[in-house]
């Protein structure tokens, strides 16, 4: 059988932390910044974490 292949949309999208965790970056922080205060930007600069809901199939798609 085969090995399986991980996603590289999400190999791309993902990184492991060094506790295990899944870091992501936030989405709304490309473009049309003239509508979102200075805090609202500062905060989408920052990467955030992977619901525990999600982790699995995250983890799935990276193959960690």
């Amino acid at each position: 059988m085969p090995k399986m292949k991980s996603s590289r949309a999400a190999k791309k999208r993902f990184r492991t932390t060094g506790s295990g965790k899944i870091a992501r970056s936030h989405a709304y922080a490309s473009h049309k910044f003239t509508s979102k205060s200075k805090d609202r930007k500062r905060r989408l600069r920052k990467s955030g974490l992977v619901a525990t809901s999600n982790m699995l199939a995250v983890r799935r798609m990276i193959q960690v």
